[in-house]
């Protein structure tokens, strides 16, 4: 009698783990952050192919080196994969189509209307970019700086713990957006001393960068100081494992979810808080692409007849902020072991 050679049991892959680990199920099964996922893809999806939905003109035109609009829909042409990918300056500038200052209604030129002369829909449409472009490096940033300051104070304790730790209270006493309001004027002044277009990009992402990295630094370190007491660091460094790879290989990565579902809700806020300095008149110039320059434009014709200037923005701001809501409070969920 033979017997038959037991089967090797197969192998899955790295995406079909992840796809049925318990995080991921549970994800899955919560339709409100699926909801969410699915509006942030189409923000993105916006934010990318901004210049097929929202064809450049004037000076855009003349920096992608074409005639017409249409030809960024030619993938074969360089215009089209310039547009997309690296646009010029100038296709951030609102479209105007006039200059009156009164609004005039949606019309196939302008599908949300105009306000102040300027396509609403055009610069909705590439403000989307410019929110998702500003939340994307100014979370990336923040997070690596309070990762890396936070393991460091959580993992080696004493004075270097205590310093960080009274560092961190101090700009905690202090209201973050009166700080970022305060270094983005003290840097606006400086920029803007050296004659030239002001550009506010670099001097918005410092000041946040600035205040926002202190709380991932806070979250980082509990995590840290509980996470170094556990046996597998005991065993690493038994082996000779230097600091530098006990905390970056063994610490960080088995304490960052909690920071990480941190981020992904700041991905909504970071954008509400840029409209708002650009409605205070501490953002973007008048006449770039972005929501907050929109809601500004609408404040001085908040009447029935022109609901479109208003609505309009106002509905992109609370759809995406609460896309990254919704999508982040499902991953946190997800995430929690004590809530599986």
């Amino acid at each position: 009698m033979t017997v038959a050679a037991p089967t090797k049991p197969q192998e899955r892959s790295r995406f079909q783990e992840f796809w049925t680990s318990p995080a991921t199920r549970k994800l899955r099964r919560n339709p409100l952050a699926i909801t969410g996922l699915i509006i942030t893809i189409l923000f993105g999806l916006i934010a990318l192919f901004a210049p097929l939905i929202a064809k450049p003109s004037g000076n855009c035109l003349r920096d992608l080196n074409i005639t017409s609009a249409n030809e960024v829909y030619n993938p074969a042409g360089g215009a089209f994969w310039r547009a997309v990918f690296t646009p010029p300056e100038s296709c951030y500038r609102t479209e105007r189509l006039s200059f009156a200052q009164e609004p005039s209604a949606p019309s196939a030129a302008a599908p949300f209307g105009t306000v102040n002369g300027y396509n609403i829909y055009y610069g909705l449409i590439w403000g989307t970019r410019t929110a998702l472009k500003m939340a994307f490096i100014i979370v990336a940033i923040t997070l690596a700086l309070g990762v890396v300051i936070g393991a460091i104070s959580g993992y080696y304790g004493g004075w270097i713990d205590n310093l960080i730790q009274r560092f961190i209270d101090v700009l905690f006493s202090l209201p973050p957006l009166i700080l970022t309001v305060v270094i983005l004027t003290i840097l606006r002044a400086r920029f803007q001393s050296g004659g030239g277009d002001y550009d506010p990009t670099l001097p918005i992402i410092v000041a946040f960068c600035v205040t926002g990295w202190a709380g991932y630094a806070r979250l980082i370190r509990g995590e840290v100081l509980r996470t170094r007491q556990l046996e597998y660091v005991d065993a690493a460094r038994s082996l000779g494992a230097r600091d530098p790879r006990l905390i970056l290989k063994h610490v960080v990565p088995n304490s960052i979810a909690a920071v990480f579902t941190i981020a992904v809700l700041d991905l909504a806020t970071v954008p509400l808080t840029v409209a708002g300095l650009s409605f205070l008149g501490l953002g973007f110039e008048s006449g770039f692409a972005e929501w907050g320059q929109m809601i500004d434009f609408a404040r001085a014709w908040l009447k029935p007849e022109y609901w479109y200037v208003l609505v309009y923005p106002a509905t992109f701001i609370v759809l995406f902020s609460l896309a990254f809501n919704l999508f982040g409070d499902g991953l946190r969920d997800a995430l929690d072991p004590k809530s599986r």
